[in-house]
C-alpha cells in the first residue's frame, strides 16, 4: 500500500490517501473501512442530457465522490472492494444524500477519513504501508557474481537487493584471483543478510543456488559470523535453509516456492505466531483449561485481573457496524498491550482466522489459572 498523504488532528480525527497496490492491499482497506467514515474516490457514472431538439444521449463519465459509508463488501476473488454510501460533498452529477457504489480496486488512488483512529487502525496502516512488517520469509537466489536478496509475504516477493561481483574465472595455476573474487562476493552477500533481513519478522531464510554455490556461502558466513562474533547470524542459524535453483535470478524464487519439498520443509519455520499461539491454546485447554478462555465476558473478566498473556482476537471483530461493539476490542487490545501481555490479531481469510471465529473470534492464553471464571456455556446449562 502506498500512502500517499496524512492529515490527523489531535484528537484522533483526520485521514489518509492511499493506493493499493496489490492483492493483500485490499484485504487491508477492507479492514480499514468502516460504517460512517467518509470515503473518497474515482467513479464512473451514467448520464443522460437531453439536446435543444428533444433527443437525449446517454454517456459514461468519470467524476470523483465522497460518501458516508453504509455497507462494505469484499470481492476476493476479483480483488475488489464495494462501499455503498450517500453523497456529502457537492457533485455536478450526483445528487446531495444520493446513494452510490464506490468500487476500491488495484491502483487507483482513495481518500478515507475517520473521526477516530483507533491503534487497531493506525497497527493496520503500518502494515499495510510498511511490506516487510508481513514478510515472515527471506531468500537469498545466488550463482557465482550474482545474487538477489529478497522478501516475501503472503502475496508478493520484494527484491531488496541486487548484487553483482566480477568474478576472475578459474584458470589452471591461477586460483587465488577466482577465490578472493568469490571471498568478496559472498562478503557482499553477508552484508546484504545484515542489513535487509529482521530476524524479528523473519521467520526463515531460503539460500538457493545451482551447484554447490549455496553450500560453499554458507560455510563461509557461518565461519565469519564465529570470528566476527555476528551473534545475530550464529543466534538464527536454524533458520536458514539451503535448496536448489537453476540460477541467481529473482524467477528462480519461484521454483522454490512452488516446491512441495521446500513448502514442507517451511512448514515449521515459516508457520506463523498466530498459527503457534492457537495450538498452545487448543493444548493448554487440554491440559490446564483454567488458564484458557474463550468468548468476551470471560476474557474482559480475566483482563481486569491482569491475568492475560496471549490474546488471540478475529479481525472480524473490528468490522463490525457497531462503532461502540468495535471500541470494547479496540479497548481490550490497548489493555491486555499496556499490561504487558502480547496480541495476535488473525485474518479471517486464513485456516487459522476460520478456527478461531468458531471460538466466537476471540481467546487468551492466562498468565495464571483463573477457575473462578464462569463458563458462559455452563451457566446457561445450569438454568435449564
Amino acid at each position: 500500500m502506498k500512502l500517499i498523504s496524512k492529515d490527523f488532528e489531535k484528537d484522533g480525527a483526520g485521514q489518509l490517501t492511499l493506493i493499493p497496490e496489490n492483492p493483500e492491499d485490499m484485504w487491508h482497506a477492507y479492514n480499514l473501512v468502516a460504517p460512517r467514515d467518509s470515503l473518497r474516490s474515482t467513479t464512473v457514472r451514467k448520464v443522460t442530457t437531453e439536446s435543444s431538439t428533444g433527443s437525449s444521449t446517454s454517456n459514461r463519465v468519470r467524476t470523483t465522490l465522497t460518501i458516508s459509508v453504509e455497507d462494505i463488501d469484499f470481492d476476493s476473488q476479483a480483488c475488489m472492494l464495494r462501499v455503498k454510501g450517500r453523497n456529502i460533498q457537492e457533485n455536478q452529477y450526483v445528487k446531495m444524500g444520493a446513494y452510490h457504489t464506490l468500487d476500491l480496486e488495484l491502483n487507483r488512488k482513495f481518500t478515507l477519513a475517520k473521526k477516530s483512529w483507533d491503534i487497531v487502525a493506525l497497527d493496520r496502516i503500518d502494515m499495510a504501508c510498511d511490506p516487510a512488517q508481513s514478510a515472515d520469509v527471506g531468500a537469498v537466489v545466488m550463482q557465482e557474481g550474482l545474487a538477489h536478496i529478497c522478501l516475501v509475504t503472503p502475496s508478493m516477493t520484494l527484491v531488496r537487493a541486487k548484487i553483482e561481483h566480477g568474478i576472475p574465472r578459474k584458470r589452471k595455476g591461477f586460483c587465488g584471483q577466482h577465490d578472493k573474487g568469490l571471498v568478496k562476493f559472498y562478503d557482499a552477500v553477508m552484508q546484504g543478510i545484515l542489513r535487509h533481513i529482521n530476524f524479528d519478522i523473519v521467520k526463515c531464510v531460503l539460500i538457493g543456488s545451482p551447484g554447490f554455490v549455496k553450500d560453499q556461502f554458507c560455510e563461509y558466513m557461518f565461519q565469519q559470523a564465529v570470528k566476527q562474533d555476528l551473534k545475530i547470524l550464529l543466534e538464527n542459524k536454524s533458520r536458514f535453509v539451503q535448496v536448489h535453483t537453476s540460477s541467481g535470478h529473482k524467477h528462480s524464487l519461484k521454483e522454490i516456492l512452488t516446491d512441495s519439498a521446500v513448502t514442507s520443509k517451511l512448514a515449521d519455520t515459516k508457520a506463523s505466531g498466530e498459527v503457534k499461539a492457537l495450538d498452545t491454546f487448543y493444548a493448554m485447554l487440554s491440559t490446564e483449561p483454567d488458564r484458557a478462555f474463550y468468548g468476551l465476558k470471560q476474557i474482559q473478566e480475566a483482563n481486569e485481573a491482569l491475568a492475560i498473556e496471549t490474546l488471540l482476537i478475529s479481525d472480524e471483530l473490528f468490522r463490525s457496524s457497531d462503532v461502540i461493539q468495535r471500541r470494547v476490542y479496540v479497548d481490550l487490545v490497548e489493555s491486555v498491550r499496556d499490561n504487558g501481555g502480547d496480541v495476535k490479531v488473525f485474518s479471517s481469510l486464513h485456516v487459522s482466522g476460520e478456527q478461531l471465529n468458531q471460538l466466537t473470534g476471540l481467546a487468551a492464553i492466562l498468565r495464571f489459572p483463573m477457575p473462578d471464571i464462569e463458563d458462559d456455556d455452563s451457566s446457561d446449562s445450569d438454568n435449564d
